[in-house]
């Protein structure tokens, strides 16, 4: 197999990943089986897709699980592991993170991240004295995870918000995870408004959404290989794309080789062709709905609210 899959440096944290990760929630969907998802991921470690994306959410755990076992017989060594905690509180966070550590069979993970910050409260909550972010800090010491950094979806500003926060507290986060695609760049963009932050910070940029799941694609406006190659040029650590069949992967090496033959003439048209279909938000419905906010829906996956909050609001 060809290993034609560039590597990045992952901020300033002195790795280098895979320009292109392998999304972890198509590995346990409804059609996928788990003797395909183990090949899919092994197939991409092969080809040089190194960094994985997973979420303790994701499909009840099973992602996780699915993932963990396709990490056997030596593939954990070639990969870089990323998953994401909703927990807001201290407790709720180490439990999760600790139930995403047996099911990904592993010691440590790469990188955690919070995940959802959609927001203005989830950074509160995070930097509280009891919340999140002093778990996974706690983690980090204890050699369970190497790097921290935070996800969303919904609104650069709240991200804006996350960064100011953690400045002010001294917190420097490794990496961010966010959406970079041809519709981004017209609505709510995170490509003009938190990226430029992220890169002069020295934070490693995650992109991730590039196809909406497809939904991009219903414009019928761009094609999958111009969705990755467009993110691809943008100053990224990694562009994560969901992989359920195997020849996924040919299109995401594809993309990984030739996003540099894009040229600014041809990127501008692209732009050009998205702008109208762009322009309400209409085909990124995870940021204008909140069919895309797993927290949301399950509310419990937070965990309490803090103790002193509580009892200054009970007195």
């Amino acid at each position: 197999m060809s290993h034609d899959v560039p590597r990045r440096a992952l901020g300033r944290t002195g790795e280098q990943v895979s320009a292109i990760g392998l999304g972890g929630w198509h590995l346990a969907l409804s059609h996928v089986s788990e003797a395909s998802s183990l090949e899919i991921v092994r197939t991409a470690i092969d080809r040089g897709i190194t960094f994985m994306d997973n979420c303790w959410d994701y499909n009840d755990g099973a992602s996780e699980i699915r993932m963990g076992k396709a990490l056997r017989d030596g593939y954990r060594q070639k990969a870089f592991v990323m998953t994401k905690i909703d927990g807001r509180s201290r407790k709720e966070a180490a439990r999760q993170l600790d139930e995403s550590l047996r099911r990904l069979q592993t010691d440590c993970i790469d990188l955690v991240q919070h995940h959802e910050i959609i927001r203005y409260e989830d950074p509160h909550r995070v930097f509280d004295e009891e919340g999140a972010h002093r778990a996974l800090e706690d983690a980090r010491q204890a050699g369970k995870l190497r790097y921290v950094g935070f996800t969303g979806h919904k609104d650069p500003r709240i991200f804006l918000y996350m960064l100011e926060m953690s400045r002010e507290r001294g917190i420097r986060f490794d990496a961010v995870q966010m959406p970079l695609n041809v519709m981004d760049a017209h609505y709510r963009s995170f490509e003009k408004v938190v990226l430029p932050e992220l890169v002069n910070d020295g934070i490693g940029v995650l992109g991730m959404k590039s196809m909406a799941n497809g939904i991009i694609l219903k414009s019928g406006t761009v094609t999958a290989l111009e969705c990755l190659q467009y993110a691809l040029r943008l100053p990224t650590s990694v562009v994560i794309t969901g992989i359920d069949r195997l020849e996924l992967i040919d299109q995401a090496c594809e993309a990984a080789r030739t996003f540099g033959e894009m040229s600014d003439q041809e990127v501008t048209s692209l732009l050009a062709r998205t702008a109208k279909p762009a322009s309400r938000g209409e085909f990124e419905p995870f940021k204008t709905t909140s069919i895309f906010d797993g927290t949301a829906a399950n509310p419990d996956w937070l965990g309490e609210e803090p103790a002193r909050v509580q009892a200054l609001i009970s007195e």
